[in-house]
C-alpha cells in the first residue's frame, strides 16, 4: 500500500497545480491581460499560411474531432475491454475522457468567450475557452498513453507512445489557432483544465480501481 502512495499524491499534486495553472489563465482572459500574448501568437502561427499547411492543419483538427475522438474512444474500449480484458482500466479511462468532455461545456458556458472573428479559414459556431478540440485530445491520447504504459515492455515502444501522443495534441491545438476559430489561451487553457482532470483521475484509479 505504502507503494501506491507516492503515484498518488503525485498525482494529485499534478492536479492542483494544473487547476490553479488554469483559474490563472481564466483570470487573465477575463482581465483582458492575456491579449498580448494572445496577438503574438496569432500572429506567428498564421504568419506561416499556405495552402499546403492549411490542408494539413485542416487535417490535424479533423483529429481532433468529436467524431474522431468517439472513433478512437471506441477503439479504445474494445482493446481494453476485449483484449486487455481490463474492465478497471475501461472505468478509469470513460472517467478522464467523459468527465474532461463535460467540464468543457461547462466551463465554455461559465467563460462564455466569444471565438475570434477576425481571418476565419473555417467556420464554427459556440463558445471559444477552452477549446475542446485541445481538452479531448489531452483526455483522449494522455488517459489511453498512461492505460498502455505498463503494458509496453519496450522502452522505444513507450518513448515512441508518448511522442506520438504529444505531437498529436500539439498539432490539434496549433491547428485550432492557425485556422482561426480559437485564441492560444483557449488552447492552453484546454490542456490545463484537461491535464487537471486526468491528474485527478489517475490519482483515483490508483487509489481505488487498480488491481493489487
Amino acid at each position: 500500500m505504502e507503494s501506491r502512495r507516492g503515484p498518488i499524491k503525485i498525482a494529485l499534486i499534478a492536479g492542483l497545480v494544473f487547476g490553479v495553472l488554469f483559474i490563472a489563465v481564466t483570470i487573465l482572459i477575463v482581465t483582458g491581460r492575456i491579449a498580448p500574448f494572445d496577438d503574438a501568437v496569432i500572429a506567428a502561427v498564421q504568419g506561416m499560411e499556405n495552402d499546403r499547411l492549411t490542408s494539413v492543419m485542416k487535417f490535424f483538427t479533423f483529429l481532433g474531432s468529436s467524431f474522431m475522438a468517439v472513433i478512437l474512444s471506441v477503439a479504445a474500449f474494445l482493446f481494453l475491454m476485449i483484449v486487455l480484458k481490463h474492465r478497471r482500466e475501461l472505468l478509469m479511462f470513460v472517467v478522464a475522457v467523459g468527465g474532461s468532455e463535460l467540464w468543457n461545456v461547462l466551463l465554455k458556458n461559465l467563460v462564455q468567450r466569444a471565438r475570434p472573428n477576425m481571418h476565419r479559414l473555417i467556420e464554427i459556431s459556440g463558445y471559444s475557452f477552452p477549446s475542446g478540440h485541445s481538452m479531448g485530445a489531452f483526455s483522449l491520447y494522455g488517459a489511453f498513453a498512461f492505460l498502455l504504459w505498463r503494458h509496453i515492455h519496450a522502452f522505444a515502444g513507450k518513448i515512441a507512445m508518448i511522442v506520438v501522443g504529444v505531437a498529436l495534441t500539439l498539432m490539434i491545438g496549433v491547428s485550432r489557432i492557425y485556422l482561426g476559430v480559437h485564441y492560444p489561451s483557449d488552447v492552453l487553457g484546454g490542456y490545463l483544465a484537461s491535464a487537471s482532470w486526468l491528474m485527478f483521475s489517475i490519482a483515483l484509479f490508483e487509489k481505488h480501481w487498480r488491481r493489487a
